[in-house]
C-alpha cells in the first residue's frame, strides 16, 4: 500500500506526517509541487526520497481531504 510510506512518529518532527520516516514532511514535499516545482526538481532537492514517495504524498493529502 503506498499510503504506508507515510509515517507519523512523535520523535519526528512532532508526529506530522512524514516520508518513511525520514524529517521530510508531507506538507514541504506538498508545498513544492504546488508552486511549480516538478517532480524532477523535488527529486533533485531531496535524492534519498524515490518517486513513490511522491505519489504517497499525493494520495495521502487526497485521503486526508475526503476525511474532512
Amino acid at each position: 500500500m503506498i499510503i504506508a510510506r507515510v509515517t507519523h512518529d512523535p520523535a519526528v518532527m512532532g508526529g506530522r506526517a512524514c516520508i518513511r520516516g525520514m524529517r521530510v514532511t508531507v506538507s514541504t514535499i506538498l508545498g513544492l509541487l504546488s508552486t511549480g516545482h516538478s517532480r524532477e526538481r523535488v527529486l533533485e532537492l531531496y535524492p534519498y526520497l524515490e518517486p513513490e514517495d511522491l505519489d504517497a504524498v499525493l494520495t495521502y493529502a487526497a485521503w486526508r481531504l475526503q476525511r474532512g
